[in-house]
């Protein structure tokens, strides 16, 4: 039997040790909260993605009673990324939420399994490691890529 032991990088850092783009980025998915539709579970979560020609694009989760209808924010944005800027690639994203208590999660959170493909497909697209901030209200993760939030990724078709 062989044993593999998979790892995660990630920074942990405050808000005022990130650097101006990123604090810029997380700023961007901090507000995208304010156009989430959360009627049921009433956690808003918002999104930025940063592509290379310099455009910030932001989405925010929808909820919807027929459940599987809604969506999340991080697809929400790079989906609308890619249908309005189909030539650029993504260079960083941040993903920020706040609880059902209305305030910022304390500890970061991370995008869903769905998410967490879709964005991998956009990384995969940009041929470049894409940095990932999680957004938490006592403190940040940058992961270094996409793919290290999905170590196992199917990208093979």
């Amino acid at each position: 039997m062989k044993e593999v032991e998979i790892l995660t990088p990630v920074q942990v850092k405050s808000y005022n040790e990130l650097t101006d783009g990123e604090r810029e980025l997380v700023d961007a998915a901090r507000a995208s909260i304010a156009g989430a539709y959360t009627p049921y579970s009433h956690f808003r979560v918002g999104a930025a993605i940063r592509l290379d020609n310099g455009v910030v694009v932001t989405g925010a989760n929808q909820e919807n009673v027929a459940f599987p209808s809604g969506t999340c924010a991080e697809r929400s944005a790079c989906f609308y990324a890619g249908a309005r800027y189909p030539d650029a690639a993504f260079e960083m994203i941040a993903i920020s939420a706040n609880g059902t208590d209305g305030k910022p999660t304390p500890q970061p959170t991370a995008p869903c399994g769905a998410c967490r493909q879709a964005l991998l497909e956009y990384e995969m697209r940009a041929r470049h490691h894409v940095p990932v901030i999680l957004d938490g209200r006592d403190e940040l993760y940058i992961l270094p890529s996409v793919a290290s939030l999905l170590p196992l990724a199917f990208t093979e078709f």
